[in-house]
């Protein structure tokens, strides 16, 4: 055994080889025994070699597709026995509507922006698994989210910092968005106040704020497309004057503001769209503000589809949905300047079906301006109808005055 080069044996009794190469190949026994003798050896194994997987075909690191084509990415290994190769997008536990054919390549048919960011093709088999990455990129869609905000507290501001997201191929500009957390608000509504971003900044200072006071940053990222999701909200306290030497009194008591999530949110399919209900929620101490609807396709990212709902709803229509796409909805409450955690998250499909109108075709649910316009020219058409007749039966009588007078004259010009 010692002479083979990498070979040695452990005090338990096991074999350790350090190089697997064809002087490994073969079977194997093994015999204990003490100072009384054996009992016989083990029954035989066979050391097999077997060949790791490798990559005969590797993706590109970069991949550039315009969304709603056609992407297909090429990926082959070799081994023995031979490997199953995978496909899986990082940070997601799916797919994202990605398929795979017979020659292992990723297929995106029509590709989406959810699709974009790295996906990383594994080749396993019973002897090892490898892995070879590539990144996509979706052109032509509104911008990605944007990541790892920051806020630096300030004497009476802040300074909030950023990493953009993908750009969707398209120039994109930033806003800062932020609003003040009160005890007691002064509106009703929850007021946010934007401010825009120099051109090619990835950070913006925020002054004139209130000092020893909470407030909620998010940045949002715009093209000409449209505006991306925002981005996770941040909460900070700006530093204030020192006014004195003397330490400080411990903090009084706040109150605690108590603002559960909506409740029993469903989903109902209408021949309109997808009908939304749900219950408001068990727990606020203050009033509440409103509500604000959130959507995803395809296990994508979080975006706002209404931020608008009055808190006195419990039900919204979501029309205009696409055919053959996953969605996910869920909501958020709005008291004063807080907001709840979001409810239950419902999911509808849309597979098989026609796509919802975006609007309903039914007369009686015409917007008011249209339907008070189409009201007033029917009644200005009945109008006319009605004159018309009426200067018609005038002339006639007229008419017919006229022809009697004539025959009266006639007949007494023959008497005399």
């Amino acid at each position: 055994l010692f002479q083979l080069p990498g070979w040695s044996m452990r005090p338990d009794g096991s074999i350790v080889i350090a190089t697997g190469n064809d002087d490994a190949l073969g079977a194997y026994a093994c015999t204990p025994y003490n100072s009384y003798g054996t009992a016989g050896e083990s029954q035989p194994t066979r050391v097999l070699l077997k060949d790791p997987p490798t990559f005969t075909v590797r993706p590109k690191e970069e991949y550039f597709q315009e969304v709603g084509r056609e992407l297909v990415i090429p990926c082959a290994a070799h081994g023995d026995p031979p490997p199953t190769v995978t496909w899986l997008k990082a940070g997601s536990a799916g797919k994202s509507g990605a398929q795979v054919d017979g020659n292992s390549s990723l297929v995106f048919r029509p590709l989406i922006k959810e699709q974009h960011g790295v996906w990383e093709c594994t080749a396993t088999n019973q002897v090892a698994s490898v892995s070879t990455a590539t990144s996509v990129h979706v052109l032509g869609t509104s911008p990605h989210a944007v990541t790892n905000v920051s806020v630096l507290p300030l004497l009476l501001a802040a300074n909030i910092s950023w990493e953009p997201g993908f750009d969707g191929g398209y120039f994109q500009r930033f806003s800062v968005w932020y609003t003040p957390l009160v005890k007691h608000p002064p509106r009703a509504h929850h007021d946010w106040v934007s401010l825009s971003v120099p051109v090619g900044a990835q950070h913006l200072l925020v002054e004139n704020l209130q000092p020893d006071m909470s407030y909620q940053f998010s940045v949002l990222a715009q093209n000409k497309l449209g505006s991306g999701p925002f981005s996770q909200i941040v909460t900070s306290v700006p530093r204030g004057f020192p006014v004195t030497t003397v330490p400080p009194e411990p903090p009084a008591m706040t109150m605690r503001v108590f603002l559960s999530p909506p409740q029993a949110l469903t989903a109902n399919e209408t021949v309109r769209g997808v009908l939304l209900q749900w219950e408001p929620p068990a727990q606020f101490s203050v009033a509440l503000s409103g509500y604000a609807l959130e959507l995803r396709q395809n296990k994508g990212g979080w975006e706002v589809l209404d931020r608008s709902i009055p808190s006195t709803k419990t039900q919204v229509l979501v029309p205009g949905l696409i055919k053959d796409t996953f969605y996910e909805f869920r909501l958020v409450a709005f008291a004063g300047s807080y907001i709840s955690d979001p409810s239950n998250t419902v999911n509808v499909s849309t597979a098989g079906m026609e796509v919802y109108p975006s609007r309903t075709q039914l007369p009686e649910l015409l917007p008011q301006p249209v339907l008070a316009g189409v009201i007033g020219g029917i009644c200005f058409l009945s109008v006319a109808v009605i004159f018309s007749t009426m200067a018609a039966c005038i002339m006639n009588r007229r008419r017919a005055a006229r022809i009697q007078k004539r025959r009266q004259g006639r007949s007494r010009l023959a008497r005399c």
